[in-house]
């Protein structure tokens, strides 16, 4: 029986997220969503093979019924641009799908209840608490009181990451040789990533920060 589910979307902060849960001894199963993120099938092929190096079970949900719901924006609407540019108030309004780590992690909820395991897990950090709400310390803490409550005997929501910056991530991962290679972040989901969109110049400032090597192939 796995102690932990973990979302895993298949970019770095949720694959070093997978290795650090390991490292501390928890057995996990992963669990995935496409929710029609126009970068689904470059992220979630990385999700899969991630899961699979590690031995761990890989479920991927089907939520894209659910995109006419989150309203316009780049993320699942593909007929409005990925703003290129560091992350701004205004570019992360454009890619801001609502309420999305709250829809995830109740799936996740039910999922570990109906195995038997003891946890959720997902990778929010700091640097992504200043962008996005559902990424705040505040938000998991609420999530993680919810799902205490939610059944008996209680899950808890862990954001093991919450209070650590995207380089401090990185660092991290390089220490649990995760395949950065085999990860996925950029939103536009060409055949590279294109070096341009917010997460894109996140990603390559973490690595920055962490005086790691970046092995990403990037357009620009």
């Amino acid at each position: 029986m796995a102690d932990t589910v973990a979302v895993l979307s298949g970019g770095l902060d949720s694959a070093t997220l997978l290795y650090h849960l390991r490292a501390e001894g928890q057995t996990l199963r992963t669990l995935s969503f496409d929710y029609g993120q126009r970068h689904a099938r470059r992220e979630l092929a990385c999700a899969a093979r991630l899961a699979a190096g590690l031995g761990s079970e890989w479920r991927c949900i089907d939520l894209t019924s659910l995109a006419a719901l989150f309203g316009r924006n780049a993320l699942t609407d593909d007929t409005l641009a990925i703003p290129s540019g560091a992350y701004a108030p205004d570019t992360i309004s454009q890619t801001l799908v609502p309420n999305r780590n709250m829809v995830l992690l109740s799936v996740a909820i039910s999922w570990a209840i109906a195995t038997g395991s003891r946890a959720v897990a997902f990778g929010a950090h700091a640097g992504d608490s200043a962008s996005y709400p559902d990424c705040r310390p505040a938000f998991a803490d609420a999530m993680d009181a919810a799902a205490r409550i939610c059944h008996d005997p209680p899950v808890r929501v862990l954001a093991p990451f919450a209070a650590w910056s995207k380089a401090q991530i990185v660092r991290r991962g390089a220490e649990l040789a995760v395949p950065f290679a085999e990860t996925w972040s950029c939103y536009r989901g060409g055949a590279v990533h294109c070096g341009e969109c917010g997460t894109c110049l996140d990603r390559k400032g973490a690595f920055r920060g962490a005086d790691v090597p970046d092995p990403t192939e990037y357009a620009g």
